[in-house]
């Protein structure tokens, strides 16, 4: 059997779906490093209430975390992945981060949520009061849910902060009350255009300072600072100069192979979106650090990387696209709809490509039913295959 998929240059290829997809795999958590999925949600399309906001299937969702947690990978949760700032509102990410606590309890898996101030009204402007407010507000629900929390950067801070004085203010106090270390998030503006000049300084590296400033001032207070800037050098320069004891989790969805593998001499650990749909090749990837196989490891990350450059091109914020759509023909959810309507991101032909790619890679449980949904994706399209 073939499939006919369409090309961004107008034309098309034949693609022969593979018929070796990757065994079933349940294993504990890596010893040698922490890897976290920040994980998608599943919409309810047949949800009367999706038209006054976001309207989440909390069974799909809360099982495909199961998935991640039974494979070894911690779950991180209501991030950018799971489109906060992106169609999920506060109550809705209240919501999941209550439930996917609970399940992590339960099972005993690896959980840290997202806080941010995203229950401020749009557009501004806020005072630092209320930006901290919010701030605290969250990191309270994350505390008392019994997760770890994620310091997500927030867009009302980026519009209010006169420089990085006040970023010292916010972050310091809520480092100085927090019950139990977090991690610092820097996510940069080609993930979320409104957070361009975050930690009060349009150049990088002068941000950086402001960054580890806010660290050297509580290095206690901090488990880890996630770093999404697309850039492996600054990272590792970064990587270098945090207080021991803090580590780094590469949020670099286009180098994370050798990030994570590290020099010898540092390591990293990881929270990535990528993770989402690659988890079966990542579970296996952490139990060959811990074997102390560097080749294996990547061997098995290595291919993974044209995939995951290609979900996260620009306008790299649709990502979730991608994920959401391998999730779906993966038979991980019964229907390829987002919250917010985010399905309509991307082109057919990137999504074919995505969907080319992570076949290639063995990422499709069933690779027949994963065949059969995009033929009706394409169908829908008008596109015969």
């Amino acid at each position: 059997m073939s499939i006919r998929l369409p090309g961004a240059d107008g034309g098309y290829r034949v693609h022969r779906p593979g018929t070796e997809p990757l065994p079933p795999l349940n294993c504990p958590p890596a010893r040698s490093r922490r890897f976290h999925a920040a994980a998608h949600v599943v919409a309810d399309p047949l949800s009367a209430a999706a038209e006054a906001g976001p309207a989440v299937d909390w069974e799909a969702t809360l099982a495909f975390r199961h998935r991640l947690w039974a494979q070894g990978l911690g779950v991180a949760e209501a991030m950018d992945t799971a489109q906060r700032g992106m169609g999920l509102d506060w109550p809705a990410a209240a919501e999941l981060i209550r439930r996917s606590a609970a399940e992590a309890a339960a099972v005993g898996g690896r959980i840290l949520c997202g806080v941010g101030t995203d229950q401020l009204p749009p557009g501004g402007p806020h005072s630092l009061a209320a930006i901290t407010a919010a701030y605290e507000e969250q990191l309270a629900h994350v505390e008392d849910c019994g997760a770890g929390a994620v310091l997500m950067a927030s867009r009302a801070l980026a519009s209010a902060a006169r420089g990085p004085e006040d970023y010292l203010e916010v972050y310091g106090g809520l480092l100085r009350q927090s019950a139990q270390p977090v991690v610092l998030h820097w996510l940069g503006p080609m993930f979320d255009p409104g957070l361009a000049g975050y930690w009060g300084r349009e150049d990088l590296d002068e941000a950086a300072e402001v960054l580890l400033k806010i660290i050297a001032e509580c290095p206690d207070k901090v488990d880890g600072i996630k770093v999404s800037l697309l850039d492996a050098g600054r990272e590792v320069a970064l990587r270098r100069r945090l207080p021991e004891g803090v580590r780094c989790y590469t949020g670099d969805d286009y180098h994370y192979p050798e990030l994570i593998e590290g020099d010898g001499e540092l390591t990293g650990d990881a929270l990535l979106g990528i993770f989402d749909p690659i988890a079966p090749l990542a579970a296996r990837a952490a139990l060959a650090l811990d074997r102390g196989d560097r080749v294996g490891f990547r061997g098995l990350l290595d291919p993974t990387v044209p995939l995951s450059r290609h979900l996260f091109a620009p306008p790299t914020r649709y990502y979730k696209t991608g994920v959401v759509l391998l999730a779906w023909l993966a038979g991980h959810q019964a229907h390829f709809t987002m919250v917010g309507g985010f399905q309509s991101a991307r082109s057919l032909p990137h999504l074919a490509t995505a969907y080319e790619q992570a076949d290639l890679l063995g990422l499709f449980p069933d690779p027949l039913l994963a065949e059969h949904r995009m033929r009706q994706l394409l169908a829908v399209h008008g596109v015969g295959s």
